[in-house]
């Protein structure tokens, strides 16, 4: 199969090749030094009267030691949702290109469509919840479909995607590929940000809000080509983290050996619990597989089952709508909390 794929510097919107961006005071120089007069900040320290570092440069370090990835691989997002956004702002033509996303998927890839004005291309996952190759590539069109967007561990469904079929996807994909890998430290699958080296019209997102437990820093990280990341630094806002993030987010890579995955332990733990006692119970009509931190499941009255656990004073996601049926998604919580939810679940 011969694949057309646009030359990634050609894939930036022209507009932004010709602009002059923006570079913050603090974005100017390198080094050390004992006075800053070049900010108008107020100098009289309270802890947060300095802007932080736009390039986040302390947390990069730690981030690609962690991953063995170079720096300059690396993009450090107010949460991978604004990776998402400016990816579609740098490389899609507001009302000529379009998105492809395999529903159902995460909201926000068509949200940011609608925001960025573009089409978005949706081709469903088959019934096994894997991704329709055949489909995405017969109907996928070079210079027009610039991005396809992976989401494994799907949300939410929870599932990885078959390993052969992402790897098709990204080698005859005539686009960008997003593999979008929020929940990858919950899975046995090997991250994709290996394969950035190999592939520069590959990008892999991460997060910090599931396993590392950050949801309140909002970071999150971009993987690809130095090129491709150094146009994301070059549109971003001018300190898009804040100093506290990146230093807690720092600390966080530094615990990543035991606390982190004494977490994670505890969550896999919990979720093979709860899996069996579904099982065991047959709640559900179905229980999909997962590879995440949550599990999605079929309920002939969702709406009615839903309304009663947040009685119980339990919140769980309602999917029936992105459905079409009774669906709920439900994240691994604590042992307490799972125990109240399975206690909620045999009382209804």
């Amino acid at each position: 199969m011969t694949t057309t794929r646009v030359a990634l510097a050609d894939m930036i919107r022209p507009n932004f090749k010709r602009m002059h961006f923006y570079k913050s005071a603090r974005g100017e120089f390198s080094g050390r030094a004992d006075v800053l007069l070049d900010a108008n900040e107020n100098p009289f320290d309270n802890g947060h009267n300095r802007y932080p570092d736009p390039m986040q440069r302390e947390l990069r370090a730690a981030v690609a030691k962690a991953y063995n990835i170079a720096p300059e691989s690396i993009f450090i997002g107010h949460g991978s949702s604004e990776a998402i956004d400016l990816l579609m702002r740098l490389t899609c033509r507001p009302g000529q290109d379009r998105i492809v996303q395999l529903p159902p998927t995460f909201g926000l890839y068509q949200v940011d469509a609608d925001l960025n004005d573009l089409e978005v291309l949706s081709i469903p996952l088959d019934d096994e919840m894997q991704p329709d190759v055949q489909q995405v590539l017969a109907k996928a069109e070079p210079n027009r479909d610039r991005i396809l967007f992976l989401c494994t561990p799907n949300n939410p469904v929870g599932n990885d995607y078959e390993r052969e079929r992402v790897m098709q996807l990204i080698e005859h994909f005539p686009g960008l590929v997003v593999v979008d890998q929020a929940y990858v430290e919950f899975s046995s699958v090997a991250p994709y940000r290996e394969l950035i080296d190999e592939y520069p019209h590959v990008i892999v997102m991460e997060t910090m809000s599931k396993a590392f437990g950050l949801a309140g820093a909002r970071l999150g990280f971009a993987f690809g080509h130095p090129e491709l990341i150094g146009w994301l630094n070059n549109i971003k806002p001018p300190y898009n983290t804040t100093a506290h993030s990146a230093a807690t987010a720092t600390e966080a890579f530094a615990q990543l050996a035991d606390r982190v995955q004494q977490d994670i332990d505890v969550i896999l733990a919990e979720r093979q619990r709860v899996l069996a006692t579904f099982a065991e119970q047959r709640y559900f009509t179905r229980v999909y597989p997962t590879d995440a931190n949550f599990v999605l499941v079929a309920h002939p009255d969702a709406d009615r089952l839903y309304q009663a656990l947040v009685n119980a004073g339990i919140v769980v996601r309602n999917q029936t709508a992105k459905f079409g049926s009774g669906h709920l998604r439900i994240s691994i919580g604590t042992p307490a909390e799972n125990d109240r939810l399975l206690q909620a679940l045999a009382s209804f």
